[in-house]
């Protein structure tokens, strides 16, 4: 089958095509013909070796952690039938024809391919920290970042939970940030102010999904570290506040997504044989919806 591999860290460069062995799906596992693949930022971050130390991988190596298509072949005890369309995490890379998956679900009709390859990564995290936080209806919590992949369905589902938002983002994308049931507030300098207008009596809880180097006017804003997490910016180690990582892939998290009717900006889709192309603009941090690879 055809794959996109890496032989090595580097520049997008290394991305390359190859053929490389049908996998077979084992107890629990069903095969996936790949109809889309999510792009991350982890996911460059692997194959420029940044993150070498503390996830290593062997060559060559698929990259891709997020994928919808369509069961091929079906382990024992997994649960699915050959022809069902599912979407979710995958367990030997996306950026294949075919891949092995554990944890997927049915994909509801009204997803398409890239929307549904798009949810699990940033859907997870969303939820988890939002659960970490412990977001109450009736309360005021600011998202950085809030028009970004994980913080759109952070304000979503806030929103939705009967808590206000106050969504930090770009001028160009304030709009958005509105739409999505948010009190939008650009960032950049002046920003605490710019909030404290909008949350005259003052927030609950701070979720920083853009790491701008927001975390020390973000515990002034709260008045304490308390209720603070970041996914983004790793000066949080040094400030003792709370970094969060290392979410769950289980379906249960896929149909609580699908449940709440959470869905994503889509970006830009790329041909497979165009994933360096997609790097290259995931890493510029300004894709303005999720890249996926689409087959």
């Amino acid at each position: 089958m055809r794959a996109i591999t890496i032989t090595q860290y580097g520049e997008p460069d290394v991305l390359r095509p190859a053929e490389v062995p049908l996998p077979e799906p084992g107890r629990g596992q069903v095969r996936v013909a790949v109809k889309a693949a999510g792009v991350n930022p982890i996911d460059w971050k692997i194959r420029s070796g940044a993150m070498a130390e503390v996830r290593p991988v062997e060559f060559p190596h698929i990259l891709g952690l997020e994928l919808a298509g369509v069961v091929d072949a079906v382990g024992e005890g997994a649960g699915f039938a050959v022809g069902d369309e599912v979407f979710g995490w995958s367990d030997t890379g996306a950026y294949a024809e075919y891949a092995l998956a554990t944890n997927v679900i049915r994909k509801p009709a009204g997803l398409s391919w890239p929307e549904a390859a798009a949810l699990p990564i940033a859907g997870e995290t969303a939820l988890r920290v939002l659960g970490e936080l412990e977001v109450k209806p009736g309360e005021t919590v600011v998202i950085h970042g809030a028009s970004g992949q994980v913080g759109r369905i952070a304000t979503q589902a806030a929103v939705a939970l009967g808590a206000t938002v106050v969504g930090l983002a770009g001028s160009s994308s304030l709009d958005e940030v509105k739409a999505l049931g948010a009190r939008p507030v650009q960032y950049g300098d002046g920003w605490v102010e710019r909030v404290r207008a909008v949350a005259p009596d003052g927030v609950d809880a701070v979720f920083d999904a853009a790491g701008f180097g927001v975390l020390g006017d973000s515990v002034a804003l709260l008045g304490s570290p308390g209720r603070l997490i970041t996914i983004a910016d790793p000066a949080a180690y040094a400030q003792g506040l709370k970094f969060s990582a290392g979410g769950e892939e289980s379906a249960a998290v896929l149909e609580d997504l699908v449940a709440r009717g959470l869905k994503l900006k889509p970006g830009s889709s790329y041909a497979l044989a165009d994933a360096a192309e997609a790097h290259r603009e995931s890493a510029t941090g300004h894709a303005g919806g999720k890249i996926t690879l689409t087959l």
